[in-house]
């Protein structure tokens, strides 16, 4: 955890943000701002930066089906995933996340 980082913060509880959907790998939650009827972020539990940083393949394929797990548990068969790497790509919160878009 980054004691700065506002993901490392909702994780930890501190906001008592309600999780759409969790695991030992990721957590799932309402995007504050959303872009669509539905936006989800999927949140690894482990501290990386962006997408850049990520150096664990497994973790990479269990965010992956974390998308597919949660996707499924709400009942949204279309989607589309995004993830912001960097700030010139319009990434915020320098925590990896996978965006889930929707209606």
């Amino acid at each position: 955890m980054t004691e700065d980082c506002i993901f490392c913060k909702i994780i930890n509880g501190d906001f008592g943000t309600e999780f759409v959907y969790e695991n030992k790998y990721a957590v799932v939650f309402k995007d504050i701002n959303p872009k669509a009827p539905i936006h989800l972020l999927v949140v690894p539990r482990v501290h990386t930066e962006s997408l850049n940083e990520l150096e664990d393949k497994n973790l990479m394929g269990e965010l992956l089906q974390t998308v597919k797990d949660v996707t499924k548990k709400i009942g949204l068969k279309s989607y589309k995933t995004l993830i912001n790497t960097g700030k010139e790509a319009g990434q915020e919160v320098f925590h990896l996340h996978i965006h889930i878009l929707g209606n």
